[in-house]
């Protein structure tokens, strides 16, 4: 009986270890590469993604009030990052798409980002190091496939 306890709490406290593990790495990443998220950078994130949808769509999948995404969108329209076009299946409504501009920006930051995390691994880790990070990876996977 006691290990199931012992297991259970382990869980808990590895649950929050990893949490702000890996909030602090992106956080860190982004912030030295000057990538920090944005409201601009997910709604991009998330057409690159998922494709086409109206301002309705991504309100909801980002959580946000439909004028709040519309404000976004006008914004990130007004840049080339994004275009809106007549949606086919109902002339009253546009449906937003990502523009080449948008993906190079998303490409940008990606890049940023993959460099900079790779220049740390080969300054900070050791092989063996490397090795156990890489075997982390499919777990970490696993986690994020959690429905």
């Amino acid at each position: 009986m006691g290990d199931a306890g012992e297991a259970s709490d382990d869980a808990a406290e590895l649950a929050e270890d990893l949490r702000q593990s890996i909030s602090a790495f992106v956080r860190v990443v982004r912030q030295r590469t000057g990538t920090v998220k944005s409201a601009q950078s997910e709604t991009l994130d998330l057409l690159d993604s998922l494709g086409s949808m109206n301002v309705a769509a991504l309100a909801d999948r980002r959580g946000v009030t439909h004028q709040t995404m519309r404000l976004v969108v006008a914004g990130l329209e007004a840049e080339g990052s994004v275009r809106q076009l007549a949606d086919p299946a109902d002339r009253r409504s546009r449906l937003v798409s990502i523009t080449s501009e948008g993906r190079l920006a998303l490409f940008q930051g990606r890049s940023k980002r993959t460099v900079h995390i790779e220049e740390a691994i080969r300054r900070l880790l050791s092989l063996d190091e490397r090795e156990h990070l890489k075997a982390a990876i499919p777990i970490l996977n696993r986690l994020s496939d959690i429905s």
